[in-house]
């Protein structure tokens, strides 16, 4: 039989849950789901800030570039 059975998820769940507790998977969880709060927050904020006039394509990025180099 290929792949993983329903057991083998049981029991590595509990091998997991016996070596970290549930403490600290809690506190993995809280940290992790924080990070991904705060990357698609950080996300919109680009989004939002980003020019709506200004083109998105290399060339006009290039052209800005150089332009404010220059100035």
């Amino acid at each position: 039989m290929a792949g993983l059975s329903i057991w083998h998820v049981l029991i590595f769940a509990i091998v997991v849950i016996l070596l970290f507790g549930t403490a600290k998977l809690k506190n993995l969880g809280k940290d992790v789901g924080g990070a991904v709060k705060d990357f698609k927050k950080s996300i919109k904020d680009d989004e939002v800030a980003a020019p709506l006039n200004e083109p998105r394509t290399i060339d006009a990025q290039v052209k800005n570039a150089e332009s404010s180099v220059k100035s």
